[in-house]
């Protein structure tokens, strides 16, 4: 095994790398961990926030395609809530899209709907059970 050291001015931080690479550079060596580091987190990200579970293609370019049309569903979604100034979460309101799909109500009577239904119910004289 390879120990590296390296320091990031930018972030005041150091880190200490260990590898079986022995002849790149130590620079090298640091800059290939950080960029496989911003691609665990772009992946993180894609499995949070897309929802895609699994690929249905192995081809590069059946993954990358799978994976615009998320980011695309994904921002249509979120201008979506902006324009319509809709409080559900992204999740909640693809989870909404996905099960009302095939339904003729218009988006912006879909949200509507679900408002209504979240809403308190009226105060009535019947005490609770649990109330202490």
């Amino acid at each position: 095994m390879r120990r590296i050291k390296y320091y990031d001015k930018e972030h005041d931080q150091t880190y200490v790398y260990l590898t079986n690479l022995f002849e790149a550079p130590p620079l090298q060596i640091a800059i290939l961990y950080v960029n496989r580091w911003k691609v665990e987190i772009f992946f993180k990200w894609v499995k949070l926030h897309l929802r895609i579970k699994r690929f249905w293609g192995e081809s590069p370019n059946a993954v990358k395609t799978q994976i615009w049309i998320a980011v695309c569903t994904f921002v249509l979604v979120a201008i979506l809530r902006q324009r319509l100034k809709i409080h559900h979460s992204l999740n909640e309101m693809l989870q909404i899209l996905s099960v009302s799909a095939f339904d003729k109500t218009p988006v912006n009577q879909l949200f509507m709907k679900i408002d209504n239904k979240n809403q308190e119910p009226p105060i009535s004289n019947q005490l609770n059970f649990f109330d202490l």
